[in-house]
This record gives C-alpha cells, sequence and structure tokens, in this order.
C-alpha cells in the first residue's frame, strides 16, 4: 500500500502519518543505540559519534518525519507551529519507545546505559546545563529547519548534529549530556529507575519552550504568514480544503 497523497492530504487516518511516527521510533532508536553503545566502550570519540549519528539521522529521515528524535524539539516545533498537538503526542510515544528498545538492546550487548549527573555535581546544576544547552539544539533546529527563509538549506543536518557534539564536549561530565527526555529518561527506565529522572524532563523541556519562544520574537513575521494556512515539513494545507 503506498501513500499518494503528496501532502496534500488532511484527513485523519493516513498512511503518511503512520510513516512520521514509525521514522521516529526507528530514528530515535538508532540515535540512542549508538549513545549506548559509544558510552559503554569508553571511547573518547564519543561526543563526535554521536553528533555525526544524529546528523546521519536527520538527513536520512527529514523528509519523512522532520527527524525530531527528540520530545524537547518536537515540543519547540509543535510551539512553533510547524506541527499539530496531536502528532506531537504520537512522536513522543514514538520517540520514548524507540529509545526504550535501543536501551534494551545495549544492555543485551553489554553494560546498561544510564545517564548521570557528574559526582560532585548538584542536581540543580545539571538542570541547568540540560536547560541551556537544549535550548541551543532547539534554536538551532528552529534556525535552520523550520524558517522559511532557509528552506531546503542542505546543512541543518551537519548544525544540528554539530550542536550535540558541542554541547557533550562541553557539559557531558556536568549533566551527562542528554539534551533529549528520551535518551535521558528511557534508559533509566530500563534499567530499575533513578531519583533524578527529573533532571531529563524538566530541563530539556523547558529549554525546548524558551527555544521556541526566543525563536517568535524574532521570526514574528513567520507566525502571522501561519495564521491563514498549517504548515508542516513539506506540507502546505488549507484549512479551507
Amino acid at each position: 500500500m503506498t501513500c499518494k497523497c503528496n501532502g496534500t492530504c488532511n484527513c485523519k487516518i493516513c498512511l503518511c502519518n503512520y510513516r512520521k511516527y514509525v521514522m521516529e521510533f526507528v530514528g530515535t532508536m538508532l540515535f540512542v543505540l549508538v549513545i549506548g553503545l559509544v558510552v559503554a566502550t569508553g571511547s573518547d570519540w564519543a561526543p563526535l559519534a554521536i553528533g555525526l549519528a544524529l546528523g546521519v539521522l536527520v538527513y536520512a529521515g527529514s523528509h519523512v518525519s522532520g527527524s525530531h528524535y527528540n520530545p524537547a524539539v518536537t515540543l519547540a516545533i509543535a510551539l512553533r507551529k510547524k506541527i499539530s498537538w496531536s502528532d506531537a503526542l504520537w512522536y513522543w510515544m514514538a520517540q520514548f519507545l524507540g529509545a526504550a528498545v535501543a536501551a534494551l538492546v545495549v544492555m543485551s550487548m553489554t553494560t546498561p546505559f544510564v545517564p548521570a549527573p557528574g559526582a560532585e555535581v548538584s542536581l540543580w546544576t545539571a538542570v541547568i546545563a540540560e536547560m541551556i544547552f537544549t535550548f541551543i539544539l532547539a534554536f538551532v533546529v528552529l534556525q535552520t529547519a523550520t524558517t522559511l527563509e532557509q528552506e531546503g538549506n542542505s546543512y541543518f543536518g551537519f548544525a544540528i548534529g554539530l550542536t550535540v557534539t558541542i554541547g557533550a564536549i562541553a557539559v557531558g561530565a556536568i549533566s551527562g549530556g542528554a539534551f533529549n527526555p528520551a535518551v535521558g529518561l528511557s534508559p533509566l527506565v530500563v534499567a530499575g529507575g533513578a531519583s533524578y529522572w527529573w533532571i531529563y524532563l524538566i530541563g530539556p523541556m523547558v529549554g525546548g519552550a524558551l527555544a521556541a519562544g526566543f525563536f517568535s520574537l524574532i521570526h514574528d513575521w513567520e507566525y502571522e504568514a501561519l495564521e491563514n494556512e498549517f504548515v508542516e515539513y513539506g506540507e502546505f494545507v488549507d484549512e479551507d480544503e
């Protein structure tokens, strides 16, 4: 069965929707799998490998789902009005499930991957680190992948992946460097939980929301352009249709 709507279908049940959710599940699973394995091996190249993996996966799935692979990024894009809230809910479920499956695979192959703040780091310091660098990540996503001015550019995947590499190097030893609730929470749930789980929910989600708010201040005209039509990745659907 092939979807033939080419982004023009506004129906509630459409194969295109399932493709998006499957892409988010698979992309998040592969991304978290790479994170778990490079962390388990203790590679000095872990930040670069993680950033490259995200960049590659962003390019691989951007034409299908927008390649969020991160609930905080999905929140920012929903606030940006580039995705509906009903879609955002399905994206979140796909992302957390994909991360949990990846955590199980990593556990079956090597030691469990469990994000954690540094030993001498206060929990609120870790929250702030997660918030700041998720803000940067979500802002880069919004700036390079959702603006009408830069639509169709060829560098967005590189910019997004490099942002994660920079964050992992800068604060990986402070907060664990998740910048992603699926990366932070799902492996903890699979491993049996931890009292600091809220760090990886509050920090990234607040950072994503702040990025959307700041983006709206400097791109207010694009929000005005969305008043008469709902614009998604590759989709322009008139409300009258």
